[in-house]
């Protein structure tokens, strides 16, 4: 795959979606500089084995933003976070079949293990997905209030600020601890490899190779697994 004059950027998440991703970006071909690996480095923008490609490493929510507007190439990215955001200019050709988890709704465990949707015409939910949330009720016919919040969101029903939440569940220990039960899952969420829509039409050898790289790579360990 020969260099070409602009660089070639690759967003990925920060956290354990990384630990699981990094595997396969090695495997693609993609090498980061030493300096990746250094919890107590800074750096955010870091060089690879190949001199016209660079890694960023952002927020996971952050990085659907950079390749959505074209300042990352290519990314890595969870669904959940494209189904919030729906941003037309990103392509996800590739299911990486890493960060596997759920959408799911939770409420106190003394109200019960199941929601019964036929009883409810509003509910308020505590969530970072309010799109996901607000039109997942809506297509059952509830009105969904969505409290903003970006952590700590199984506090919400135990101070009263909401009496569910929607969050990312993964073997649901966190809810348990604070007194909260699983009673639905929205949606089953797993990292993406995804595209800026554009740079593909520009650059269509070069970032379908890194496609198809990613591929085989997924391929050979699923293979292996």
């Amino acid at each position: 795959m020969s260099a070409v004059a602009e660089p070639l950027v690759v967003a990925v998440p920060k956290g354990r979606i990384l630990d699981e991703a990094l595997p396969i970006i090695r495997a693609a071909g993609i090498v980061p500089e030493a300096d990746f690996g250094d919890e107590s480095s800074r750096k955010l923008r870091f060089a690879t084995n190949h001199p016209h490609i660079s890694l960023i490493r952002v927020r996971s929510f952050d990085v659907a933003t950079f390749v959505a507007f074209g300042a990352a190439h290519l990314g890595i990215a969870g669904n959940d976070v494209l189904m919030e955001f729906d941003y037309a200019d990103i392509y996800a050709p590739l299911d990486l079949g890493i960060g596997k988890c759920r959408l799911s709704i939770a409420q106190v465990a003394t109200a019960g293990s199941q929601l019964d949707l036929d009883r409810l015409s509003h509910v308020r939910i505590a969530t970072k997905y309010p799109n996901i949330t607000s039109k997942w009720f809506a297509e059952h016919g509830i009105q969904a209030e969505c409290v903003k919040l970006n952590g700590a969101m199984e506090l919400a029903p135990a101070l009263g600020l909401c009496p569910r939440i929607v969050d990312l569940v993964s073997t649901g220990s966190t809810l348990r601890a604070n007194g909260l039960t699983e009673v639905k899952t929205i949606v089953e969420i797993s990292s993406r490899l995804i595209v800026n829509r554009t740079a593909l039409k520009v650059r269509p050898a070069e970032i379908g190779g890194w496609i198809e790289r990613f591929r085989g790579a997924v391929t050979a360990a699923q293979s292996a697994a």
